[in-house]
């Protein structure tokens, strides 16, 4: 008895691994991770238009290279590349954080009421940008919006471009600003309010094919992004309607090239 009751006093304890707990990266860690999905997307977008001045038949000089930038089917191209891209880093970033990827950017479902909110709020933002346009003198539209339309047509890809505005775009733009920097920066000493116009001077950045008056515009339609995110806790809601905002943007500059 004795030297069973020995033996089994020497055995070992199990040893019961205990899994550290999920995490939101917070402000700096935030930041850092966002200037990786950016590079991520900027590699993903920027192989696109390489490939294409690169196969280009006869010699490559400056003009050639703008002319092939600025074609509707590259810049279709280079957007719809830069979402793999995206999501590629944005998986890599939330995976360190083990947070449940789908949790982390509030991929969920929300009401009706809020899309309704999201749709007349986007209607009325965009229908005052427009009469401000009007009462300064301005194009409605940017002329950035204008020749990318009429080089898709040129190229027969008009219908890759509003693949590339109205969905790849609005996917790949909301899980980085409203997804994942709205969540991270929002648990800091931001809140919910500094998150919103944080991520919204980020977002706007993206945009420098645009001028200060549209840089403007982008910013408002941030602020109402980043507040619908709040409202509804649900990235969906933002990638519908800012799908929704560059659709009816396609279908003004295409009717108004038309006139």
């Amino acid at each position: 008895m004795d030297s069973l009751d020995s033996a089994s006093s020497a055995a070992p304890t199990p040893v019961i691994r205990t899994q550290r707990p999920p995490r939101i990266w917070k402000f700096w860690g935030t930041v850092l991770w966002g200037l990786f999905i950016f590079a991520a997307m900027f590699v993903g977008q920027i192989a696109v238009v390489a490939w294409f001045v690169l196969w280009r038949e006869g010699p490559i000089d400056l003009a050639a290279a703008i002319h092939v930038v600025g074609g509707g089917l590259t810049i279709s191209l280079s957007v719809i590349m830069g979402l793999p891209a995206v999501l590629a880093a944005l998986w890599i970033a939330i995976r360190s954080s083990r947070t449940p990827f789908a949790d982390y950017l509030a991929l969920r479902w929300t009401s009706r009421t809020n899309f309704l909110i999201g749709v007349v709020a986007l209607f009325v933002l965009i229908m005052g940008w427009d009469m401000l346009s009007r009462a300064a003198g301005r194009a409605v539209t940017p002329g950035f919006m204008g020749e990318v339309l009429q080089s898709a047509r040129a190229d027969g890809s008009l219908w890759l471009l509003v693949i590339a505005f109205c969905v790849a775009a609005p996917v790949s733009e909301e899980f980085f600003a409203r997804g994942f920097l709205y969540r991270g920066w929002s648990e800091t000493f931001l809140g919910p309010a500094g998150a919103i116009v944080l991520s919204s001077l980020v977002w706007t950045a993206l945009h420098l094919q645009y001028d200060w008056f549209f840089f403007g515009e982008v910013f408002s339609i941030g602020l109402l992004l980043g507040y619908l995110r709040y409202r509804g806790n649900s990235t969906w809601l933002t990638v519908f309607v800012h799908g929704l905002n560059n659709l009816a943007a396609v279908i003004q500059s295409i009717w108004l090239a038309g006139q």
